[in-house]
């Protein structure tokens, strides 16, 4: 007689899907105001130092995609070829489209009547930036992905968590200019990317050359990956030995109170070391690092207390639905953003420009189809990954 072994299923934690879903709602809503003149300050980032919710927003997606590939990397016992050729394929998409989004219609918006076409356009691709968002994403992905494949463990993964962010402090004080090490100016971020792709490719909003998604902040955008992905492997070992075992710590409540307990931690440790080197989001130094990363953990054991525990997953829905496509919905939100300032005579500004709670407004309503779209591509189980 033969027997039938049948392994009970691993909970999954609906919180970490709508944590991602609630970070991309967030995105698009600071991303896209009515006016870029009437903003609430806490939708606004940070002028240098400090950090406001909006600082908040890049981080926590960060934190999720390490959280995230603590299921996704499962699958792999160490790093093979298949695998690194797996990741580093998903981080030359991520980067390809996020370089495709920013160039988007791939000809310039305003053309100079004294110079042809041709002439235009070479001046256009002169200056396209080749960073960004999606690139910072790729880059993190690709790096903390090769890590947690060779290094597995967790002690050697919080050892060169500390490592790249020793290496990201000691680069900017070793070739600081003297405006300072921490300053727009003076920083080896900057000087690094001018070097490398030339200031008519980076980021001018500072008012100067510097870029925010900038290559160093490729170490310890690779930390917080890694803080993601040190998160989710606790809380996927935990479901299953909950699952194996019912042990009250490893519980929803358990790892929730868990949660709760490393956020407190880490806040308290961001903000002393940022005594030290200063909370950053465009640095995205240290102590920005583990602060953020600390309210991330907040609001993860929080949800999960919310939803996993109380069972409060109705009302949080559309956002489970949305982090279920949470990449292509924010690529979807800015190629929408572009197509209606490019190909429509509507001036939304005209209507939600005058004030802050009519530029919130906008930025709302411009959600709630994205929310819709992510909705409807879930009932029909459409997951699309990049």
């Amino acid at each position: 007689m033969s027997t039938i072994m049948i392994t009970p299923m691993i909970k999954r934690y609906l919180s970490l899907d709508v944590l991602r879903g609630l970070t991309v709602a967030f995105m698009i809503i600071v991303n896209n105001p009515g006016s870029w003149s009437h903003i609430f300050p806490p939708l606004r980032h940070a002028a240098w130092d400090g950090c406001t919710p909006c600082d908040l927003v890049f981080p926590f997606f960060m934190f999720c995609v390490g959280a995230s590939m603590a299921y996704a990397l499962a699958k792999y016992s160490s790093l093979t070829l298949q695998a690194a050729g797996k990741v580093f394929k998903r981080g030359l998409l991520l980067y390809l489209v996020g370089l495709l989004l920013t160039a988007f219609p791939f000809y310039p918006a305003n053309m100079d009547p004294d110079f042809s076409f041709w002439e235009n356009w070479v001046n256009w691709a002169g200056h396209v930036r080749l960073l960004g968002i999606l690139a910072r994403i790729a880059m993190c992905y690709v790096l903390g992905s090769i890590l947690v494949l060779w290094l597995r463990k967790p002690v050697k993964l919080i050892g060169a968590a500390l490592g790249l962010g020793a290496l990201h402090v000691g680069l900017l004080l070793a070739f600081a200019g003297p405006e300072g090490a921490f300053s727009l100016e003076g920083n080896f971020a900057r000087t690094l990317d001018i070097a490398v792709f030339g200031e008519s490719h980076i980021y001018t909003g500072f008012g100067i050359p510097f870029d925010p998604e900038g290559l160093l902040g490729v170490l310890t955008g690779t930390c917080t990956i890694i803080i993601g992905y040190l998160i989710g492997m606790m809380i996927r070992s935990s479901a299953k030995r909950y699952t194996m075992t019912g042990a009250v710590d490893d519980s929803p409540v358990g790892v929730s109170a868990r949660l709760f307990t490393l956020a407190a931690g880490a806040l308290l440790a961001g903000l002393a070391l940022g005594l030290i080197v200063p909370v950053n989001k465009a640095l995205w130094s240290v102590s920005y690092v583990i602060y953020t990363a600390g309210w991330a953990m907040f609001v993860l054991a929080l949800l999960m207390y919310l939803i996993d525990v109380k069972g409060w997953e109705k009302p949080f829905f559309p956002f489970k639905a949305l982090g279920m496509n949470a990449l292509a919905l924010f690529v979807l939100s800015g190629l929408a953003m572009k197509v209606i300032w490019r190909y429509t005579d509507w001036d939304y500004t005209q209507v939600f420009g005058g004030s802050e709670e009519m530029s919130l407004l906008f930025a709302v309503l411009y959600l709630l189809p994205h929310l819709l779209i992510a909705i409807l591509l879930y009932k029909k189980k459409i997951f699309i990954k990049l």
